[in-house]
């Protein structure tokens, strides 16, 4: 753990912490939004899902307020035509998942814990798992849930912290987020400020 810290810390002290400052800023300015909002941010997440995050970032400023109102086939063309991998499926899931949109934030705050909000998420909204459904989370300004995934993985047996997984099940999932947990604590970061300093170490980039 000792040079992943190291590295970490490194990080803190450059122009990178700036960067991460700022998101972390701008995730909790979106949670502040309206039920439309803070839908159009879970779809983001839905399209995530086995996808680049950078096309997702694209395809979401395209259709805005469409993932609210689009019927679900030309929902699903625009997707096709912004190049999304999966366009009937994402969009079938959009779809699904508006009778959600209008109250949101009232399920989320009916919830003591971020644990409790993302099993809300992962049982009640179709094609949001884990990963998704703490990306979600985070992006409205939550900052408790890990947001794993391969880059991350590779980050943590690299580092001896972890063995290698040939999946992100359930179990593997919570294990690796109570790793991730330490790490954040040694760090004085929590798991919304690390997930974007690890993503910087693999990626070189810090999305959203």
């Amino acid at each position: 753990m000792k040079s992943l810290l190291r590295m970490i810390e490194k990080l803190k002290e450059s122009e990178i912490k700036k960067i991460v400052d700022k998101r972390v800023g701008e995730f909790e300015m979106a949670g502040a939004g309206k039920n439309g909002e803070l839908f159009k941010e879970l779809c983001f997440c839905l399209l995530t899902a086995n996808f680049n995050a950078e096309k997702s970032i694209k395809i979401q400023n395209e259709v805005g307020n469409g993932f609210l109102t689009l019927p679900e086939g030309k929902l699903a063309g625009a997707l096709k035509r912004l190049g999304h991998r999966y366009p009937n499926a994402r969009a079938k899931y959009v779809v699904e998942a508006r009778k959600h949109k209008d109250n949101l934030r009232e399920v989320l705050g009916s919830f003591e814990s971020e644990m409790g909000m993302r099993e809300w998420l992962v049982k009640n909204v179709k094609g949001l798992g884990y990963k998704e459904g703490s990306h979600f989370l985070r992006n409205i300004g939550r900052k408790d849930l890990a947001i794993i995934d391969f880059h991350i993985v590779d980050v943590l047996v690299k580092h001896g912290l972890i063995k290698k997984v040939d999946s992100l099940t359930k179990n593997n999932y919570l294990e690796i987020e109570k790793v991730l947990r330490g790490v954040g604590g040694k760090s004085n970061l929590n798991l919304a400020e690390l997930d974007l300093y690890l993503w910087y170490t693999e990626t070189g980039k810090i999305l959203k």
